[in-house]
């Protein structure tokens, strides 16, 4: 079976307000109030709850490694407790993905998120059964850009991981599929949509209606 996996934050679904919300749960607690907003951070937010923590410290001035380690599982459990307050899913994200499944692709999602938040995010948008893996940050040993955790999505959805495509929006992503010998779709109405050209993947992606389109022309039909 061929397969298309998807990355979750940034490509499937915009989770840059929940995320910023809960980093400044963080940076509040610290004395500094609010530091991260959507209108600036929203790219940076993408990049995962450390990211967050360290630009924020760094914009301070005040970065220290130990400070971010002690605030990240304060981070986590803030963002859980508020994981879909402003998030929303890309239009017609779900409808190619419904698409891509009636025409006998496998689809799962891989993600640097813990697998938990993952599936506590898929959950409260009403869509994890929509998807026939999830593999997290914490799944195994490694994440992405490791290929690793790209391959065992495949393998989970019953599928041969050399006949896979990896859909994201960041060098993370173009770097998993390349390390993997796949191809890779990235996003472009993401925050950091304008820099996905410079990282030459196989195809940009303006508009999810296209992408059932996309996939065939990169990896084939399925024909089992």
């Amino acid at each position: 079976m061929r397969t298309v996996v998807f990355d979750l934050d940034g490509t499937l679904a915009d989770t840059s307000g929940d995320l910023i919300a809960a980093a400044n749960v963080c940076f509040r607690d610290m004395g500094y109030g609010d530091v991260l907003s959507v209108e600036k951070d929203a790219g940076v937010a993408l990049r995962g709850g450390r990211r967050m923590l360290t630009e924020g410290l760094s914009r301070l001035e005040v970065l220290d490694e130990a400070t971010v380690t002690k605030y990240y599982p304060i981070l986590l459990e803030a963002y859980g407790g508020a994981i879909a307050t402003h998030t929303v899913i890309y239009d017609g994200a779900m409808e190619a993905v419904e698409t891509l499944k009636s025409r006998g692709y496998g689809v799962g999602i891989c993600t640097n998120k813990p697998e938990a938040l993952a599936g506590q995010l898929l959950n409260a948008l009403g869509v994890r059964e929509a998807f026939g893996a999830l593999v997290g940050a914490d799944t195994l040993p490694v994440r992405k850009p490791d290929p690793l955790p790209l391959q065992e999505t495949a393998r989970r959805l019953n599928g041969d991981p050399a006949q896979t495509l990896l859909v994201g929006d960041s060098d993370t992503d173009r770097n998993t599929a390349r390390a993997a010998g796949v191809p890779s779709v990235l996003v472009t109405f993401g925050p950091s949509g304008e820099d996905m050209a410079a990282l030459e993947p196989e195809a940009l992606l303006h508009d999810y209606a296209a992408l059932p389109q996309v996939v065939t022309a990169l990896i084939g039909q399925n024909t089992n």
